[in-house]
């Protein structure tokens, strides 16, 4: 069985939805997930660091005294800070201005303050993608999807990016939100109040075919995704589900309480959930209890699926129910990381992630920069690894780029007649031209970012239709 490389990313779907109801910008190893740790760093016990910091503190005046450019003062601090924790060559230890720190600590949040629409940019405008749900702001003031804004609080939103327009329709809750919007023809004004909007973590359904299996996809391991888990489960449950899978493919870590009390109900009380290794080699082990999962335990047969893009909490689900609970995990290695990030908080809001502790599976094991291994390996077609889209004026007849030869590569996965080339010929036109008619898109054979979010739709229903690890834990569980 094929491995899968770690720079390998299992193409996204809503490559550029961007939700305001969840909006979680997320990369696996990077500076985006955390585990927010139950323990305060403690004071050194030996030395100074005075002596130490004499050179920073010299050079900060000397800069503030006799440097003949404008100073900022802020900028200063944050390099130093930033410059600390780079040259620990540590990946997952980072320091945070305030700014960052907010969209951090909002994107593994429970709820966040804002509309509750699911964006998308088309044609230049943002553009509600989906209905928004039932009882959210942007339901009561009778926005659907569709709808396209274009202004925000009397600005235009024409050409600004989807990141630009969240920041400005967010806002505290209780506050007005003026929207311009299309519709149609029409051009109409509404003003929103803002409100908090719940932050979903975990999504849930019956198999379609096995009425036994209920699935639940865990994408990040949030404050409220304990609370969540155990609703899909009693959801689930009412529909007679006797069998789980949970699929943490692509889910790239969160808080390690949460991802305690998950396992935990997975597992009999007194089974070790994880282990912990200390800067001084000290070992301490984190067990099943009442206490983490009050008493709601799942005992029903269950498989776990992971990728190359399951990191951290990920890992120790993963680890916990197979070798707590002999729960089978079906897919790819896991991404291997196997550290814990403590977050400690400036005055001014500004927060410094620092690694202080190993992670150990229950057995011991340290998947550091390894993996976790999966029981049963299962990949994903090869297409499922194909590049996003990035749409350009060179993606047109006559155009020859290695993006082009990426996107027929797509358009072949999606069964067109194209060459595998690195030219935008005819055949590449033709079958351009024809997602474009059958999406009711604006025909013209090249490739818009609307043209390119079809494309890449029609890629991801394959993928899942093809979906063999999936397939697997089916079997699996037909065969419990």
């Amino acid at each position: 069985m094929r491995k899968q490389p770690k720079d390998k990313k299992f193409i996204s779907l809503p490559r550029y939805l961007i939700s305001l109801v969840a909006v979680a910008i997320i990369a696996v190893g990077g500076t985006s997930m955390y585990f927010e740790y139950k323990i305060q760093m403690e004071e050194a016990e030996n030395g100074s660091s005075e002596g130490d910091l004499k050179k920073v503190d010299t050079l900060y005046n000397d800069i503030i005294q006799n440097y003949v450019g404008k100073v900022d003062k802020g900028k200063l601090v944050d390099g130093a800070l930033k410059g600390m924790t780079e040259a620990l060559d540590d990946p997952f230890t980072n320091y945070f201005s305030q700014e960052d720190a907010s969209e951090l600590n909002e994107s593994l949040s429970g709820s966040f303050e804002g509309i509750g629409a699911t964006m998308m940019i088309k044609e230049d405008l943002p553009t509600i993608a989906e209905t928004p749900e039932k009882g959210t702001p942007a339901a009561k003031a009778g926005l659907e999807k569709g709808d396209v804004f274009l202004k925000i609080n009397g600005k235009s939103t024409e050409g600004k990016t989807l990141d630009t327009v969240v920041k400005e329709i967010r806002g505290e809750k209780g506050t007005i939100v003026k929207i311009t919007y299309k519709r149609g023809e029409d051009i109409h004004s509404v003003s929103v109040v803002r409100a908090s909007i719940t932050n979903k973590s975990i999504t849930y359904s019956m198999d379609s075919e096995q009425k036994s299996i209920g699935k639940i996809q865990i994408s990040n391991f949030s404050e409220t995704s304990f609370k969540e888990l155990k609703t899909a489960v009693q959801e689930l449950r009412k529909q007679e589900a006797k069998k789980f899978i949970i699929d943490l493919r692509g889910n790239p870590g969160g808080y390690l309480d949460q991802v305690e009390k998950m396992s935990s109900m997975f597992l009999k009380d007194g089974k070790t959930i994880v282990e912990f290794e200390d800067k001084q080699g000290k070992i301490t082990k984190e067990k099943a209890s009442k206490t983490l999962d009050g008493g709601f335990k799942v005992t029903d047969p269950t498989v776990v699926l992971v990728d190359g893009n399951s990191a951290s909490a990920s890992e120790i689900f993963a680890a916990a129910l197979n070798q707590s609970a002999g729960d089978d995990i079906v897919g790819t290695k896991t991404f291997g990381k196997g550290t814990v990030q403590t977050v400690n908080h400036f005055g001014d809001e500004s927060e410094v992630k620092l690694t202080i502790m190993k992670w150990l599976t229950p057995n011991g094991s340290w998947i550091h920069e390894k993996g976790l291994e999966p029981t049963i390996k299962i990949d994903y077609p090869e297409y499922a690894y194909l590049k996003g889209i990035t749409a350009s004026e060179d993606l047109k007849v006559g155009g020859k780029s290695g993006e082009i030869k990426n996107l027929n590569r797509i358009l072949k996965a999606v069964d067109f007649d194209v060459d595998d080339t690195d030219e935008f010929n005819e055949k590449t036109e033709n079958a351009v031209k024809t997602i474009q008619e059958q999406d009711k898109l604006h025909v013209t054979g090249k490739v818009d970012e609307q043209t390119s979010f079809a494309i890449e739709k029609r890629l991801y229903d394959k993928i899942m239709k093809n979906d063999t690890a999936y397939k697997k834990a089916v079997e699996v569980l037909t065969k419990e």
